[in-house]
């Protein structure tokens, strides 16, 4: 054996036990389940939820030696019933959740095995840099009697410093005793007949959580109900007869005002691979306050695409306050908006920008007091000046893109936030080039901003654009109703000839536009009724010219 290799062997014995002391021993903090959490590995083969003093705590067996203990912090509920709700929903589309936590120990393991790796260097740096004739002198001297009482005492040292640095420090007050027993599901709740993929799950009750026991009741219902809806609304998606791409075309799912709802991204994702989509527009409001809490809505989001790659744009809605939501999604690979144009779906060119009204206007946020009817202005402006045209803006309220159009800048102006289909509508702009319009319903079945349930609280909507050589050449819209049942649209061509909005021959119907029967306004969505905007945060029921 080489000297080299000699020194890699020893590193790696070094190295490995060290990682895994290292890995064990450690936690990182991350939002599950929507809670501020806590995320430890484990060697008892559980995963374990740890949920606070007054809920019970809940686990199922990893199926592998490697566990996880997480534990709970802080959140934002209404009360426990709702939180309760919650978890239940979330549990129903768990993928996201546990793409997170994997995230969470597969960081804790790399930063496991660099700190041992650098630290298994010193001692065989050490050695190098002694020499052999120093160290055959050192080894010479601890024969001697001296040389031994100095070893003994550095060994002494050594472990002691070893034990105080492992030893948990102990209080001398008796602490409370634990009264839990860990109870599988079923048995815990004889009263409901407990589903399949639950029968492993295992409650741990005490005296201060057995009153929730209906709390957990709801929750199972609540799991129960919607499981059954979305995974019958996924399956069902997958038969549709939706158009496909013909050669040389793209096509882009457009979703919007998802408001949390998690339920709806399988079903999502199996539309858009039944019409053979490989991007998707995200027009925003993808939470109800674009709290970190909701994090679970954007890691659901990022699940359902994350094959996707750099074909996934989002922007920012008026829900979606601050800057917590752009920020997240932009650090898992999703083209944020920037404010300039960039390479979109099948080679086209794609101007997104965030909503004004809460998050600010990428790299337009150093003017915060940017009204609505400026931002449009200024958008126009940057449309207009770019190198090549513009085919697709995306936007979270299509009116946004109104002075664009009329400028005749733009193909396609994309948008959401009416929670109710509008458009296609042509626009042609003074310089006689025509463009559209088109506002995509609520993809979570939103009302208001709500749509955490059990089953849709409206009907959820997603679109399918076309493109062809690096143009949006039609829109397909699929309605999933609250019964299950969906409503697929005609497909409409995109027709960029001689055609007006006034046009009583262009087949345009002033509600849905030509060829979309699309539903009525909704009177109880979220929609102010004198000027079509909603009234959520950032958004005041302002006109779009108010901001």
């Amino acid at each position: 054996m080489t000297t080299a290799s000699a020194y890699v062997l020893a590193w790696l014995v070094l190295t490995v036990p060290l990682a895994a002391v290292v890995f064990l021993t450690s936690q990182t903090s991350t939002t599950v389940a929507s809670h501020d959490a806590v995320v430890r590995p484990t060697i008892d083969g559980y995963v374990t939820l740890r949920t606070g003093p007054f809920l019970p705590d809940v686990r199922m067996a990893s199926e592998r030696r490697l566990g996880v203990d997480i534990s709970l912090g802080k959140t934002e509920a209404g009360s426990a019933e709702q939180l309760v709700q919650r978890y239940a929903f979330i549990a129903s589309q768990p993928d996201g959740q546990v793409a997170q936590v994997e995230g969470s120990l597969t960081s804790l393991a790399y930063r496991a095995a660099l700190r041992a790796g650098l630290v298994a260097v010193l001692p065989l740096g050490v050695w190098a840099a002694i020499g052999d004739r120093r160290r055959r002198e050192l080894a010479a001297g601890v024969r001697t009697r001296r040389g031994m009482t100095v070893v003994a005492a550095g060994t002494a040292l050594v472990v002691a410093g070893g034990l105080l640095v492992a030893a948990s420090w102990e209080s001398d007050r008796e602490m409370l005793a634990d009264d839990s027993a860990w109870f599988p599901l079923g048995e815990y709740l004889p009263e409901v007949d407990v589903p399949a993929e639950a029968q492993d799950i295992e409650v741990a009750a005490s005296a201060t959580t057995r009153g929730t026991k209906r709390l957990i009741l709801s929750a199972v219902d609540t799991y129960q109900r919607s499981r059954t809806f979305y995974s019958g609304a996924r399956e069902r998606a997958a038969e549709l007869e939706l158009r496909q791409p013909e050669e040389g075309e793209t096509v882009a799912l457009l979703v919007a005002d998802r408001h949390d709802n998690i339920g709806m991204d399988p079903v999502s994702r199996a539309i858009a691979d039944r019409a053979g989509a490989t991007a998707v527009l995200d027009a925003g409001d993808d939470t109800s306050t674009g709290a970190a809490w909701e994090a679970f809505s954007l890691d659901s989001l990022d699940d359902a695409y994350a094959d996707y790659g750099d074909q996934r744009y989002s922007v920012a809605g008026n829900h979606d306050n601050g800057t917590f939501v752009d920020a997240y999604l932009r650090d898992r690979g999703w083209r944020t908006a920037t404010g300039e144009p960039v390479e979109g779906p099948g080679g086209s060119v794609l101007l997104a920008i965030n909503d004004p009204r809460s998050s600010g206007l990428g790299t337009w946020r150093d003017e915060p007091e940017l009204s609505f009817g400026d931002a449009s202005e200024r958008l126009a402006d940057e449309a207009c000046a770019a190198p090549d045209r513009v085919n697709t803006l995306l936007v979270h309220d299509a009116n946004l893109g109104e002075p664009a159009l009329e400028r005749g800048c733009v193909d396609l102006v994309v948008g959401g936030h009416l929670h109710v289909q509008e458009g296609p509508d042509p626009v042609v702009g003074e310089n006689g080039v025509t463009g559209f319009s088109y506002t995509n319903g609520t993809s979570g079945g939103a009302a208001y901003a709500i749509a955490v349930g059990s089953k849709l609280r409206r009907p959820a909507e997603v679109s399918l654009v076309t493109y062809r050589d690096g143009r949006p050449v039609g829109i397909q819209s699929v309605l999933l109703q609250t019964n299950g049942v969906f409503d697929v649209g005609d497909y409409v061509e995109l027709d960029y000839g001689d055609v007006t909005a006034e046009d009583p021959d262009s087949g345009t119907d002033a509600d849905t536009g030509p060829g979309l029967d699309g539903p009525d306004p909704d009177p109880d969505a979220d929609v102010d009724p004198e000027t079509g905007t909603d009234a959520g945060p950032g958004g005041e029921g302002s006109s779009p010219g108010e901001g």
